[in-house]
C-alpha cells in the first residue's frame, strides 16, 4: 500500500466557499468518487464557480484530479460540498477529470463512457485517498456518484425514454486496482 504522506495539493477555494456549512472532520466517513464529464479542469472550475442556490453557493468537489495527476482543492474539509445528492454533510466529493458523456449527458444516444483513466490520475487519487484515511478518524467508505444518486430521467432526445441521471465515475473507473490499494471499504448498498 502507497505511503500516506501528504499528497502535492494546490488550494484554490472557490469564491463561495465561505457560504457552505461547516462540519467537523470527525462527521466525515465517506468519500465519494466522480468524473467531472467535462473536456478539463478548466470548465470544471467554470461549473464549479457557478452560483445555484440561495445561498450563494453552487455545485463542486473538494478535490479535483487532473489527467496528469495534479491535484487542486476547490472546497476546504471542514465545509460541506455540494456533490452528491443526500450525503454532503458526511462525504468528501473527488473529482476526476473525464470526459465522460460531455456534452450530451442525458441524450439516450451517448451513454457511453469511453475515456479510459490514465495511470497518474489513479496514483495520485490513491495517494490522495491514503492520505485521508489517515487525516480523517472516521473515514471508512467508498463509494461511485452512480451507486448513490441512482435516479433515472427522462432522455434529452426523447422524452419516452429514460437515462441514468449520474453515470460516474462509469465503467471505465478500475475500481479493483484502487480497492487494492487502499484501506477503505466499498459503502453497503443504501
Amino acid at each position: 500500500m502507497p505511503s500516506p504522506s501528504a499528497p502535492a495539493v494546490v488550494s484554490a477555494p472557490l469564491p463561495y466557499e465561505e457560504h457552505l456549512a461547516r462540519r467537523a472532520l470527525a462527521d466525515i466517513d465517506l468519500v465519494v468518487i466522480h468524473c467531472t464529464e467535462l473536456p478539463d479542469l478548466a470548465m470544471a472550475r467554470e461549473y464549479g464557480e457557478r452560483v445555484l442556490y440561495d445561498s450563494g453557493s453552487g455545485n463542486s468537489g473538494h478535490f479535483y484530479i487532473d489527467r496528469d495527476g495534479s491535484i487542486v482543492q476547490y472546497v476546504a474539509l471542514e465545509r460541506v460540498a455540494h456533490h452528491v445528492r443526500g450525503f454532503n454533510p458526511r462525504s468528501v466529493g473527488i473529482e476526476l477529470v473525464n470526459s465522460g458523456r460531455y456534452p450530451h449527458w442525458l441524450d439516450s444516444r451517448h451513454q457511453q463512457m469511453a475515456e479510459p483513466y490514465p495511470a497518474a490520475q489513479i496514483t495520485a487519487l490513491i495517494r490522495l485517498l491514503n492520505h485521508l484515511a489517515v487525516q480523517l478518524p472516521a473515514l471508512r467508505w467508498i463509494a461511485g456518484h452512480e451507486q448513490l444518486d441512482t435516479e433515472q430521467v427522462a432522455a434529452s432526445n426523447d422524452a419516452s425514454v429514460t437515462v441514468p441521471r449520474k453515470r460516474d465515475p462509469g465503467p471505465q473507473f478500475p475500481w479493483s486496482q484502487v480497492l487494492q490499494a487502499i484501506a477503505l471499504q466499498p459503502l453497503p448498498a443504501q
